[in-house]
């Protein structure tokens, strides 16, 4: 049975991981999936990628799913245009020449990280919040 305890912690947790596996599949460096089967395809490390593909798509298949029941795509909407916004803010108070490509990049896979930690963590949120739980399977038996 998952804890019914949510901690700041918690969060920050499920963030690292959502962030490990972005970051796993694409950043601006070659250190990542991307980079590497972009590199060369065929070649002997081809079963260790097609491994780490596999990982990456259970762990996606985990993080979007609950993404997508707890905030749904209005919520991931709104949560785009929030980032979106911090960008702004910061673009008009900084100056836009503090901006780089890479420097945007990372920026975009830190913010899907943090909505895809958002979504995994929402039910837990919204149940301290409203004391409402979020129920996808009913037992009826």
């Amino acid at each position: 049975m998952a804890r019914s305890s949510f901690t700041f912690t918690g969060f920050i947790v499920r963030w690292v991981i959502a962030l490990i596996l972005v970051l796993a599949t694409f950043n601006p460096t070659q250190y990542s999936l991307v980079g590497w089967v972009s590199t060369t395809l065929w070649d002997e490390s081809l079963p260790l990628k097609a491994l780490l593909a596999l990982v990456l798509v259970i762990g996606y298949v985990i993080y979007l799913r609950a993404t997508m029941r707890s905030i749904g795509v209005p919520g991931i909407v709104l949560m785009v245009v929030l980032f979106l916004v911090v960008g702004w803010v910061i673009a008009t108070y900084v100056g836009t020449s503090a901006f780089t490509t890479e420097l945007i990049m990372w920026a975009a896979l830190i913010a899907l990280s943090l909505i895809l930690a958002v979504g995994l963590s929402w039910s837990h949120v919204r149940r301290r919040i409203s004391g409402q739980m979020d129920v996808d399977e009913a037992d009826i038996t």
